[in-house]
């Protein structure tokens, strides 16, 4: 959520930023900047009453001393009066400070001086490409087909379950995802992070905190009766592990990973890129978080493209590094950079990545600050990014690694796996 004083302080500069992103209702910006001078107006006017009942208050003390008990009855009815005008005025003041929130909270994150002009996914920037493409026979198979040559995931088993978009892993398949898993992980916390398992379902005021409502409602499971969400990505109880809290500066960063399955109901179209693992409903990731002092979340931001990569060098996969235009960037990011691996049957990019900056967006809406070197309370930057989203890097492996004596597995992975080819 955006703070008050960025709108106060330059509304123009705002609205400029709002259309970077393709924002639709700038004219909330002015409407929310009414009601806060209404707001201010009202809480005067609250504050003048208050020092007037309490100055009438102390006068009755004094009154009475004197004997004056008349004038002391008549001190009494204007404090019976000013306590129901200060009644009236806190209400007042309360629906207006509901209904600017209200407003606030529809406002997207501005988006940082660095992101390039563009509405659609084909104007992001490509950073940088690294890697070899495999050449791969005109005969090579796409990954559903190799998982069915190998019985690796049956996404026909899924549907039976549960429904479309739920596979099952199986066999060397589910030993495959396990290693990723495993090494993901270990990948993590050797660069720092702490593990936590979070809980995978969350409460209204933790998908709040991290942006996902009001903005995502319709992209994610909701359990009713309990007023839960499935959760999309780690992202969301791994960074409000610290909402409401107060750091010292010395404290920072904060550097977490988990792993979990992730829940999203926003696959619903048709085609090539919905086949296979390319898209589905339930997946395994392994997320970073880190919650960063201001002055530093671009240095941590560029640390955790740098541990991205690395893990993609590693696997030995095709990637590049893409810069969000405005109009592709999430509702909650100031600044994004997605990673693509090169599925080499398919003959296309796959996005098996996001890392992002959100600077004060989240952490205003966790409350969650540091003192810095001269102790003034300043809000925290967070920080995630996916290391990594296991389904398009199975894809990637599967296609890019097949042989004709089956899919060789790369090397750092073949101790968690304990073989080196699926056959």
């Amino acid at each position: 959520m955006l703070e008050i004083s960025v709108l106060r302080s330059n509304a123009a500069t705002v609205k400029e930023k709002l259309a970077k992103k393709y924002f639709a209702e700038i004219n909330l910006v002015d409407e929310i900047l009414v009601l806060d001078e209404k707001r201010r107006q009202i809480q005067k006017e609250t504050d003048d009453l208050l020092a007037e009942q309490n100055l009438a208050a102390k006068s009755i003390g004094a009154l009475m001393q004197k004997g004056e008990k008349e004038a002391a009855e008549t001190e009494k009815a204007k404090v019976a009066v000013l306590k129901e005008q200060s009644k009236q005025k806190e209400e007042l003041l309360a629906a207006v400070e509901n209904e600017q929130q209200q407003l606030l909270v529809r406002l997207p994150n501005l988006p940082h001086e660095s992101v390039p002009e563009g509405k659609t996914p084909e104007q992001n920037v490509v950073v940088r490409e690294s890697g070899n493409k495999p050449n791969l026979s005109e005969t090579a198979l796409p990954h559903w087909d190799i998982a069915k040559k190998y019985d690796l995931f049956d996404l026909e088993l899924g549907v039976k379950i549960t429904g479309a978009g739920f596979p099952v892993y199986k066999g060397k398949g589910a030993k495959l995802q396990r290693a990723l898993i495993s090494f993901f992980l270990d990948k993590a916390t050797e660069a720092g992070y702490t593990e936590v398992i979070p809980p995978f379902i969350v409460n209204e005021s933790s998908a709040f905190s991290t942006g996902q409502l009001p903005d995502k409602e319709g992209q994610m499971y909701y359990a009713n009766l309990d007023g839960f969400y499935l959760i999309p990505t780690a992202e969301v109880p791994v960074t409000n592990i610290v909402r409401g809290d107060i750091f010292n500066e010395k404290d920072l960063p904060l550097k977490y990973c988990a792993y979990s399955p992730c829940f999203r109901r926003e696959a619903g179209s048709y085609g090539k890129d919905v086949r296979g693992l390319n898209r589905v409903h339930q997946f395994d990731k392994v997320e970073i978080v880190q919650i960063a002092n201001p002055d530093k979340s671009y240095q941590v931001l560029e640390e955790m493209l740098a541990h991205v990569e690395n893990i993609l060098n590693l696997l030995n996969l095709p990637y590049r590094i893409l810069r969000l235009c405005g109009g592709d960037m999430s509702f909650t990011s100031a600044l994004t950079f997605d990673f693509e691996v090169w599925s080499g049957a398919q003959k296309r990019w796959l996005e098996v990545s996001s890392v992002s900056n959100f600077e004060t967006f989240q952490s205003n809406r966790l409350k969650t600050r540091f003192r810095d070197e001269n102790k003034k309370t300043r809000l925290v930057h967070t920080l995630n990014g996916s290391a990594l989203a296991l389904p398009r890097i199975v894809a990637a492996l599967l296609e890019n690694n097949q042989t004709e004596n089956g899919v060789a597995i790369p090397e750092v992975l073949q101790k968690y796996t304990g073989f080196s080819t699926l056959q």
